[in-house]
Formats: structure tokens, sequence, C-alpha cells
């Protein structure tokens, strides 16, 4: 199936400069949208970006911004408004998760900043995003924005995924369902608002990381991010789990019984 043309249009894709974000950019810029990336850390990551995209011909404005402060992003608004005049799609793809396998109890000295951290980064930095960019989406009639989030808003620090998922990233996930469905109200007609949960990725744990076996790979979220920014016209405040069916769990669904009539 031929991919629709992005010709004209803008697509702000947070978290670029890492292996998914950068797969969900070059989807959009390969359909000839324009490019706003911001980055904050890895600076070898973003060499890497920047090359890339540089060599592809990409349009694109790379700058450098901490999303969890307001200040910044609105800034960030400003000199994307400044080389580009609009935007069409956001994509909220930002987070710091902390692992507790790797880091331990939130108690521990060394993670005194840990809980912080994921709060700001998971939840804050996309409500800036989302904040300062509003206006410019609801200029372009049929704009989108996808939320990324993780099915450690639904599962917490339980289960097999308990050595992947701190409390606090936990809970800033499952605020961002808040968010989806209220920015859906929010700018209905004109901008949809959806969300993509995700189970573990390639690019984020590692083929087959601690003995899972299914992951989905970078592509894979990229093709579904596309579908809901550009393609689901009727979608807006939907919930879309990319887990693999991890949370439906291991639980048969038992043949019916004979019953007492037969």
């Amino acid at each position: 199936m031929r991919t629709q043309s992005l010709e004209g249009k803008t697509a702000l894709v947070a978290g670029a400069s890492r292996s998914l974000g950068r797969h969900i950019a070059r989807k959009f810029a390969e359909a000839g949208a324009k490019l706003v990336l911001p980055w904050f850390d890895w600076p070898d990551s973003v060499a890497e970006m920047v090359e890339e995209f540089s060599q592809k011909g990409y349009d694109f404005l790379d700058y450098r911004c901490d999303l969890r402060k307001l200040d910044e992003v609105r800034c960030l608004a400003e000199k994307a408004c400044e080389k580009f005049g609009s935007i069409s799609y956001l994509i909220n793809n930002i987070e710091r998760g902390g692992m507790p396998i790797v880091h331990g109890s939130y108690a521990l000295p060394h993670n005194q900043e840990q809980w912080q951290l994921e709060v700001d980064s998971t939840l804050k930095a996309k409500w800036n995003l989302y904040t300062c960019f509003k206006n410019l989406l609801q200029n372009n009639s049929g704009g989108a924005v996808v939320n990324i989030s993780s099915m450690a808003g639904e599962t917490g620090r339980s289960g097999p995924g308990a050595l992947f998922f701190n409390d606090a990233y936990a809970a800033a996930n499952r605020a961002v369902r808040l968010f989806t469905e209220t920015w859906a109200r929010e700018c209905a007609p004109d901008v949809r608002v959806n969300e993509v949960v995700l189970g573990l990725v390639e690019s984020r744990h590692g083929p087959r990381t601690r003995g899972w076996e299914t992951m989905t790979s970078e592509q894979q979220v990229a093709d579904l991010v596309w579908f809901l920014a550009v393609e689901a016209s009727y979608m807006t405040g939907s919930v879309v789990a990319m887990d693999g069916g991890y949370q439906l769990g291991g639980d048969r669904v038992p043949p019916y019984p004979p019953g007492i009539l037969c």
C-alpha cells in the first residue's frame, strides 16, 4: 500500500536521538514531513541522528531543550514556528524510567532524585510539549497527538515486569491516559489525541531480555504511531496496547462445561 504523502506538514518527534524515536521520525520524514527534534542528552546519539538525517536530505530542526522545563519548551515552540510555521503531528515519546533490578529502592542514597526524574520526564515533559504546541496544532485541521506510555501504568511493580518498573514510573504512566482523554476532548474536532501503551521493545530492553522471548520491534511501533497520527481519522481518545498480550496474562479459557440440562 502506498504511503500517504506528508509534504507541507511538520511532525515533532520527542526522543528521536534514541532508537525508537528515530524509527518514528524516519517514518514521517520519508513521507515528506519536516521534523522538529528536541534533544537534551545522549550527545553521541544526537550526532548520529543529525548525520543520518542530513545525509538523507530531511528538512529538520534539532534543538537542545530540557522538556521538563516549561520556559525551554516555549523557546522550542517559538523556534519551530519561525522555521516551519505550524505543527501537524506531536509524537510525545519521552520518558526516563529506572529499573528496580538496576537501581533498587528509592530509599537508597543514589536514588534520591530518581522518583522526581521519572515523574518529570514521563509526565511533566508531555504536558509541557502539549501545552506549548497546542495552538500550533490547532492551526492545522487534521492534526494529531500520539502519547507513548508504558504498560507499567497498568501492571505497576507486580508480576514478571516488577524487575523493570519502579513505582513512580508506573504511576506516571498511569496518569498519561488521563492526559490522552482530556486532550482529546479539549482539541476536538480539529486535533485527534490517541495513546500507544508499549510492552517490551527491543531497543529499550534488548532482545530476549532476561528470558522474554517475544518483543516488538521499533519499526512495528513506528507503523502503529503512523497509523494513529495519519490514517486513523475516526479515532480519538483511544488507548492502544502493543504488549504482545502481556496484560492478558497466561490464564487459559476453558471449554464450556456440559451443563446440567444436557
